[in-house]
């Protein structure tokens, strides 16, 4: 990790301004993607590794996770991957408007208990930054094997006016999209037996 954070590591600026993605690439690309909480970075590592064409921003607060994407960025020989390790909103709030092509919330805590359920990532307060942030018609993925916080997913992100969710048949959310990656969490939930959501949602276009 001493050799890898201090190439790869993102830090904010002490003002409190916004910086476009392409500051914290040494390349140019052609879009930038983010995942929140990327856990232990499988799936991060597998895009990162199918698109060397996007720049890969990853946020993840715990050094595990952040230990075991500086694995598979190792082993990978990847060069468009960049972490924020702390809290993802921190970095959210310092991205530009309309600066992110794909975003991706894989697995999040579900804070399954109702004192809790302030903690969780997919808010209404969130739904709204990645409003901000992410471009027209850009994609939102958001997975979860937590049926009561599907549940609440759904019900926050279709009470914004900005994404529309892609389904039209039940397996649009009930089978993972080829493109998506598998987690290392999401495969010892399957093992456990538990079935997971694949939610997808677009960024309506903004008004002209």
């Amino acid at each position: 990790m001493e050799n890898w954070l201090p190439k790869i590591g993102i830090t904010l600026p002490a003002a409190a301004v916004q910086v476009a993605p392409e500051t914290y690439f040494d390349s140019s690309h052609s879009d930038f993607w983010l995942e929140i909480g990327f856990g232990k970075g499988e799936h991060l590592a597998a895009q990162a590794a199918a698109h060397p064409e996007i720049g890969m921003i990853g946020s993840e607060p715990f050094q595990n996770g952040v230990s075991g994407l500086i694995d598979l960025v190792d082993e990978g020989g990847l060069s468009n991957v960049r972490l924020f390790q702390d809290d993802a909103r921190l970095l959210m709030d310092s991205l530009p408007n309309a600066s992110i092509g794909r975003a991706f919330i894989l697995f999040p805590d579900p804070w399954p208990k109702a004192r809790h359920h302030k903690r969780r990532i997919v808010s209404t307060g969130n739904i709204a930054v990645l409003s901000r942030i992410l471009k027209d018609g850009a994609e939102l993925r958001i997975g979860t094997d937590h049926m009561e916080y599907c549940r609440w997913i759904m019900a926050h992100m279709l009470a914004s006016s900005d994404f529309v969710w892609q389904c039209d048949t039940p397996a649009d959310w009930r089978n993972r999209p080829d493109d998506w990656p598998p987690s290392r969490y999401e495969i010892k939930s399957q093992q456990a037996g538990r079935v997971s959501s694949y939610l997808r949602f677009i960024r309506r276009p903004r008004s002209l």
